[in-house]
């Protein structure tokens, strides 16, 4: 199975393994995992909807943004990038510094509106499960009311 964004997927899904190579859904690395590679591309947009950044410096800016939460690596962060500039979400710009090549990335508008869906996506789906807690998926729906 391929992890993307240079999470340590692996060694978890091993230790989350059941006999049989089935998921332990019960164990929080897991779910911790999935989260945080689900949130890598939204940071991603996010630091870049601060300033235009290297490549490098965007994945030193999320690690910093998320406390060490979301860490990607060069091998996972720079596929992401080439996604994100072929639809159009950002722009490359090439820069020599110190005799160095470096490829600069901007936000563009659609990237903008793309962070800004995301903004509110993760706020609602945030706020669901902070009003219900473990409760969310309850009998009565699996999300309070208002949440879908």
């Amino acid at each position: 199975m391929r992890y993307p964004f240079g999470m340590q997927a692996q060694p978890a899904r091993a230790a989350t393994a059941l006999k049989g190579g089935e998921v332990d859904y019960t164990d929080p690395r897991y779910w911790n995992g999935l989260i945080k590679m689900s949130l890598s591309k939204f940071f991603i947009l996010c630091v870049l909807n601060r300033r235009r950044l290297h490549g490098y410096e965007i994945g030193k800016a999320v690690e910093q943004t998320t406390q060490g939460c979301c860490s990607p690596t060069p091998g996972a962060l720079y596929p992401v990038l080439k996604e994100f500039e072929a639809g159009g979400y950002v722009t490359v710009e090439h820069e020599v510094v110190g005799g160095r090549h470096r490829k600069v990335y901007a936000i563009t508008d659609r990237g903008r509106e793309a962070f800004r869906v995301a903004v509110q996506a993760w706020s609602e789906v945030g706020a669901c499960i902070a009003a219900g807690g473990a409760d969310a998926c309850g009998p009565e729906g699996c999300l309070p009311a208002g949440c879908g």
